[in-house]
């Protein structure tokens, strides 16, 4: 154990360089990207998007008045702009986190209610990909994301297309700084 020590001390470590997300050339059409984060939606995150927003259906944040309303049986429903925005979030670490301009969303389909304590997953589907016509360091992705509950029902849906650079721009690479003190190393024992 001793000579590994030494060995190691010894070592010149790898380093992963930080880099998030994907670019032009790691997409592939018909593939699925199932992101990694679920998000719990709580009380206060409905409540306090409604307000940011200045909705004022109080659907989204009166128990008394909710209980009316027989589409939500009774029930506090999410605000749907915080249910789009939240699959939005979760979808950028694979799809747009290299993204330099978002081109266009269609066809929004909210298609199950959201409720306070819903966990929410979201997957997209790489649909088309082609270089840019006008920014040759470019390229379109189009793809299709939704968004699932807990249960593993369709809560939303939409196409979007964003602009991502090819790994060529240099684009979203080498952000990371050079530490003044030298490289990070093993202790010595």
């Amino acid at each position: 154990m001793k000579g590994q020590d030494a060995v190691m001390s010894d070592h010149v470590p790898t380093v992963i360089p930080a880099q998030l997300g994907r670019f032009f050339e790691d997409f592939e059409v018909g593939t699925v990207y199932q992101h990694p984060f679920g998000r719990t939606i709580s009380e206060a995150d409905s409540t306090w998007f409604t307000l940011l927003t200045c909705n004022t259906n109080q659907n989204h944040f009166n128990a008394h008045l909710a209980q009316s309303n027989p589409i939500t049986g009774g029930r506090i429903i999410v605000n749907s702009g915080l249910t789009v925005a939240l699959v939005l979030g979760l979808s950028v670490i694979d799809m747009s986190q290299n993204a330099v301009a978002n081109l266009g969303w269609t066809d929004i389909k909210l298609t199950h209610p959201v409720y306070i304590g819903d966990t929410i997953y979201a997957e997209s589907i790489c649909l088309d990909r082609r270089e840019s016509s006008s920014r040759p360091e470019m390229g379109i992705i189009r793809m299709k994301t939704r968004g699932l509950n807990q249960d593993g029902d369709e809560i939303v849906s939409w196409f979007r297309s964003v602009m991502v650079p090819k790994r060529t721009s240099g684009i979203g690479q080498d952000y990371f700084p050079v530490a003044k003190t030298g490289p990070l190393a093993m202790p010595e024992s």
